[in-house]
């Protein structure tokens, strides 16, 4: 559908991003409106489409309405300097969810019937068999139920494990086990042998996976982040393989991407590691929604989405 609105300006600062793709997008779904790549000293625009902008292009552009994020985590963003009056938007989904319950289901189940010491077996020219675990036996523990984790805890149920679920707030959702505050922590941490790690990154998150909650969670545990490297102590998960406490793990994002040659996660071979890719930004989604979003706050209507800079989500 195509949305007619008053001129504005829309200027498109994403690293990494070719611009031609998603300039051809927002010229389609937004008629009438003057969309181009920033450059530096480009005129004051009414929306800014980002992902990593410089803080030059922040300084620059002091008069904007909203930044559009163009990835779930904002929280590289909000470590710029922004004008107090402009809305930072985050993507609700946007096809991200499906993606990340496929990539953390496909990680629980590889897990689970270890397909991983199947293949090695298969590899080396032996045929045997593993005696079948019981789900019950494996309970999962999902560490935020935002868009994203509440689909994965969803996902997940349908395999028949008990899940269990964390979150700052209290929320309801159909065969999840909640969770919710400090006081509760230490409780889900203690009742999960698998955890997922879905929350985003905020001062009271980093570092959230350390030595004290890996050695609280059930014995021969399995960590799987799809959130920050920055929620996971490094050495701290190795130290627990070693150990026993943990039986491996599951990795997409990392301190320092790409992930630098000679770090310890490449050489462990009970971390599997994948190069940022559980859920990946669908432009054509992404940017029927972010239309859709401008059209709504050119009417002046709330929107969904808003992050709260106090909040860090």
């Amino acid at each position: 559908m195509r949305l007619r609105l008053a001129p504005m300006k829309i200027t498109f600062c994403c690293t990494d991003a070719k611009p031609e793709p998603w300039l051809q997008g927002f010229s389609a779904a937004l008629p009438g409106a003057e969309i181009s790549v920033w450059q530096p000293g480009a005129p004051q625009a009414d929306y800014a489409v980002v992902w990593a902008p410089p803080q030059q292009f922040i300084n620059e552009q002091l008069g904007l309405k909203a930044l559009f994020n163009i990835g779930a985590g904002v929280d590289g963003l909000l470590k710029l300097r922004l004008p107090p009056q402009a809305l930072v938007v985050r993507l609700d989904d946007a096809g991200m969810a499906v993606q990340m319950a496929e990539y953390v289901c496909h990680a629980v189940i590889r897990h689970f019937r270890e397909l991983d010491g199947y293949e090695a077996d298969t590899a080396a020219g032996r045929w045997g068999y593993r005696k079948p675990r019981l789900r019950s036996d494996f309970p999962i523990g999902v560490m935020g139920l935002g868009v994203l984790g509440e689909r994965v805890a969803k996902a997940l149920a349908q395999f028949d494990f008990p899940i269990n679920g964390w979150s700052r707030s209290p929320k309801a959702i159909a065969g999840v086990r909640a969770f919710s505050g400090a006081d509760q922590f230490n409780d889900f941490l203690a009742a999960s042998r698998v955890l997922v790690n879905l929350l985003p990154l905020t001062p009271g998150t980093a570092d959230i996976i350390n030595k004290d909650t890996l050695a609280r969670l059930l014995p021969g545990a399995y960590v799987i982040n799809v959130a920050r490297g920055a929620h996971l102590v490094d050495n701290d998960l190795l130290a627990a393989i070693d150990s026993g406490q943990v039986a491996g793990a599951t990795l997409d994002v990392f301190r320092t991407e790409p992930l630098p040659a000679g770090h310890a996660f490449w050489s462990q071979p009970r971390i599997t590691l994948t190069p940022h890719t559980s859920a990946r930004t669908l432009r054509d989604e992404s940017i029927a929604q972010i239309a859709r979003k401008i059209a709504a706050l050119q009417r002046g209507e709330a929107v969904a989405g808003v992050v709260s800079p106090e909040r860090g989500y």
